[in-house]
C-alpha cells in the first residue's frame, strides 16, 4: 500500500501520514466481518475544496476514507486508487480511519490562520458509516466545532447520527448547523441492489422526522436519481411524498453522475443486473460523467412540481444551512432554472 507521500485529493499540503503511523485491524463481529480498518494519524483534517469545484462550500472534514455503505455509484471510489487500494470491493471493505481527527481539528480551529469558515462533512464518504459505531470520531468533531461556534453541515445516509442528537442540539444553539439526509428513492428493491450497506430509505426518513421534531431543520438530498431504474414519475412522486411526510425542510434532486472509478464499477454492476440498460447508459453518458442537461432539467422540474404539491420545495426562508445548490428553483421570468449538478454522491 502506498501510504508515504499520500496527498489528499482536496489539498496540496503534501503527505497526510506516513507508513509508520498506520495500524491495520480486523474485527470478527457480524457488523464488521470482512472489513479491514487502517488506523492512521493524519497530519491535516481541514481540507480546502479546489477553486474549480462546483461545491457550495470551501472546507471539508473527512474522518474516513472508503465506505462500507458499498453504494455501487459512489463517486469517491477513485480516491482509493491514491493508496493503491482497489476502487471496487476494496473501497467497500478497506476503510481508512483518521483516529486523531477530533484532536487535530481542535488544534487547527485554534490556529490564528483559521477564519471560522463553514465546514461540510459527509461530502466525500459518509461520516456516519458503520465504522463510526466503533471509532466514535464525530462527537469529538462536533464538540470541536461547537466550542469555536464554527458553522458546519452534515450530509449522511446513516441513522447513527441520532446518537449525537444532543450534541447537535447544543451546537445549534451556538452556531449555524445544517443536516441533510440522502434519500434518492424509497423503492426497497432498488435500495437493496445499489446501496446494500446503508440503512433502508424509510429508516433514513425516520432520522429526518426525529431531527425535525427536535427543532433541527433537515433537508433531503434526493440523490441519486438513477436513470431508467428510479426515475419514473410514480417513483419520484412516492419519494417526494415520503420526504414531505417526514417533515423535511427541503428536497433537492441530483441525477446520477459517473466519474472515472465509479463509472467502471457501476457499469460492471449494470452489466450483471440490468444488461439491457447498458446501451442506453452508453448513450446517455457518452459525453462524460453527467447526464444530458435536458434530462437533468426534466427530473428537476418533476421533483419540484411534486414538492410544491406536497408543500415543500428546494429551499425556503429560515431553513438551516444545507448542502444544496445556491441557485433558485426558478429563474426570473418564471422559466425553470438550469439544475445545478453537484458531485456529492
Amino acid at each position: 500500500m502506498r501510504w508515504e507521500n499520500l496527498a489528499d485529493d482536496t489539498t496540496a499540503n503534501g503527505a497526510l501520514f506516513g507508513a509508520d503511523a498506520v495500524v491495520t485491524r480486523t474485527f470478527d463481529t457480524p457488523e464488521f466481518r470482512g472489513i479491514t480498518f487502517h488506523e492512521v494519524r493524519a497530519r491535516s483534517i481541514l481540507n480546502r475544496v479546489p477553486g474549480a469545484s462546483r461545491m457550495p462550500f470551501e472546507w471539508t472534514v473527512n474522518p474516513y476514507r472508503g465506505c462500507s455503505h458499498a453504494c455501487v455509484y459512489c463517486f469517491a471510489r477513485k480516491t482509493h486508487s491514491y493508496l493503491d487500494l482497489d476502487t471496487g470491493l476494496g473501497f467497500d471493505s478497506q476503510i481508512v480511519v483518521k483516529v486523531n481527527a477530533p484532536e487535530l481539528l481542535r488544534r487547527q480551529l485554534a490556529s490564528s490562520r483559521w477564519q471560522g469558515q463553514h465546514v461540510a462533512m459527509g461530502t466525500n464518504v459518509d461520516c456516519y458509516q458503520r465504522a463510526e459505531g466503533r471509532y466514535a470520531l464525530m462527537p469529538g468533531i462536533i464538540e470541536a466545532l461547537s466550542k469555536r461556534a464554527n458553522p458546519f453541515s452534515i450530509l449522511t445516509k446513516g441513522t447513527l447520527i441520532l446518537r449525537d442528537l444532543g450534541l447537535l442540539e447544543r451546537a445549534a444553539r451556538m452556531t449555524e448547523v445544517g443536516v441533510s439526509v440522502s434519500v434518492g428513492f424509497v423503492d426497497e428493491e432498488l435500495w437493496r441492489t445499489v446501496e446494500p450497506g446503508t440503512p433502508a430509505p424509510r429508516r433514513r426518513l425516520d432520522v429526518v422526522r426525529t431531527l425535525s421534531e427536535r427543532g433541527i431543520g433537515c433537508g433531503v438530498l434526493m440523490a441519486p436519481v438513477i436513470p431508467f431504474l428510479g426515475d419514473r414519475p410514480e417513483q419520484l412522486r412516492a419519494t417526494v411524498r415520503a420526504v414531505a411526510e417526514a417533515g423535511a425542510t427541503s428536497v433537492t434532486p441530483l441525477v446520477l453522475h459517473l466519474r472515472p472509478g465509479a463509472r467502471e464499477w457501476f457499469m460492471a454492476w449494470l452489466e450483471r443486473e440490468h444488461p439491457a440498460l447498458v446501451p442506453r447508459y452508453a448513450r446517455m453518458y457518452a459525453d462524460g460523467a453527467y447526464a444530458p442537461t435536458w434530462y437533468q432539467r426534466r427530473i428537476t422540474r418533476q421533483v419540484h412540481e411534486f414538492a410544491r404539491e406536497y408543500g415543500i420545495g428546494p429551499d425556503r426562508p429560515g431553513a438551516a444551512r444545507r448542502i444544496t445548490p445556491s441557485a433558485p428553483a426558478h429563474a426570473p421570468g418564471g422559466d425553470p432554472a438550469e439544475p445545478t449538478q453537484l458531485t456529492l454522491l
